[in-house]
């Protein structure tokens, strides 16, 4: 109708009304174009939020596995600190305990953070509609930070690797067996270990292995390599703990 109404004016010439009239069409287009365009971002807003809010369990299990992988190489740790003492003559450390502590203080524990499967769930068409800057800033750390610098492989040193090839491998079954890694029922995802191994093992086997790492000075060195690469680890893996624990706690205003 309006339309008409234009042509009608051309005929005769009214200018300051065809103005009128075609202001009054552009006015309309760019509010209906800003209207839809407000509600698409809503939508999106919206659909943000669900996504964010379907993502907390994943938060959750994350925590969790920052928080058992900390215990898991602190306790590594320990059996670090009693093989060196077993190393340097300690009298207070056996044979047993000796072998038992030089084989779990290699044990290690894998990285469960992927931003790779962030980017994927959360991708950055979707970041953007987060209306939060600082939720916005760590979803976007999470989804690209270098992942790499928290991957087992960091830790998988020559420590493990030459220990392991010295202890006979019956022994290493053996702690395996029943000091080795343990995952609840309801979480096995996370790992510990157990602190202490009160494992029976042949008194003149566990002397013969003693003796073997004994005689490799080498693996004191290795050890001590190993120690610091668990403990470079870890502070790696804080800015994603950090970060995670700060999304997550944003995520409880979400419900």
């Amino acid at each position: 109708m309006i339309y008409k109404r234009v042509a009608a004016r051309l005929r005769a010439q009214d200018w300051a009304a065809i103005t009128i009239e075609l202001g009054i069409v552009i006015v309309g287009v760019f509010i209906g174009t800003q209207v839809a365009n407000w509600n698409e971002e809503r939508l999106e807003r919206r659909e943000a939020q669900r996504m964010l809010i379907r993502l907390k369990p994943e938060l959750d299990s994350l925590a969790d596995f920052y928080v058992s992988m900390r215990v898991y190489y602190r306790t590594t740790r320990a059996y670090a600190t009693t093989a060196l003492a077993g190393w340097a003559g300690a009298p207070d450390v056996s044979d047993h305990d000796f072998v038992i502590a030089a084989y779990q203080a290699s044990q290690i524990y894998g990285s469960a953070t992927n931003n790779a499967t962030w980017a994927t769930i959360f991708g950055a068409d979707r970041l953007r509609t987060v209306a939060d800057p600082d939720l916005r800033k760590d979803l976007a750390y999470l989804m690209y930070v270098d992942s790499s610098l928290t991957d087992s492989t960091s830790v998988n040193t020559p420590y493990r690797q030459n220990v392991r090839r010295i202890i006979p491998v019956e022994i290493q079954d053996a702690i395996r067996a029943e000091c080795g890694d343990r995952s609840p029922p309801d979480k096995p995802q996370l790992i510990s270990l157990p602190e202490t191994c009160d494992l029976q093992l042949p008194a003149p086997a566990m002397k013969e292995a003693a003796a073997a790492l004994r005689a490799n000075r080498q693996l004191v060195e290795d050890l001590r390599w190993h120690t610091a690469a668990a403990a470079a680890y870890l502070e790696n893996m804080s800015g994603l703990e950090a970060a995670t624990l700060r999304v997550r706690k944003q995520f409880d205003s979400l419900d």
